[in-house]
């Protein structure tokens, strides 16, 4: 019971892990390129929200020093990595996006199966 009692209290790691197996799923039973890159996303996704989760403090207030008073705060190092894990994930998306569309031209398919087997009879 006890057990439980810690899960429930921290759902957010719990969600970070079911959201980074769905991803882990997706990306390795389809083989639509566009579905990988959206099961990446997702994963993505899991990781940023697993180590804001961790930068969290209950009750801890902006890292704002105020002379005279002893506060709680919440470290900003893991938002603020995120910030530019964010920025990086959108640069990576949008990249894989335009080499997909770069082999739907060439091939007429974002299937990898499709492009595996067109490769091999070329």
């Amino acid at each position: 019971m006890e057990m439980l009692i810690k899960v429930l209290h921290n759902y957010y790691y719990m969600a970070a892990i079911l959201l980074f197996v769905i991803g882990m799923h997706t990306m390795l039973t389809h083989s639509n390129l566009i579905k990988k890159v959206i099961a990446m996303n997702i994963m993505d996704t899991s990781v940023f929200l697993l180590f804001v989760a961790v930068g969290y403090t209950y009750g801890g207030q902006a890292p704002i020093v105020q002379q005279g008073k002893e506060v709680i705060y919440i470290n900003p190092l893991p938002s603020s990595l995120m910030l530019t894990g964010i920025v990086v994930a959108i640069s990576i998306t949008a990249y894989a996006l335009s080499l997909i569309v770069k082999i739907y031209r060439y091939y007429g398919t974002v299937d990898y199966d499709e492009i595996c087997l067109i490769r091999s009879q070329e």
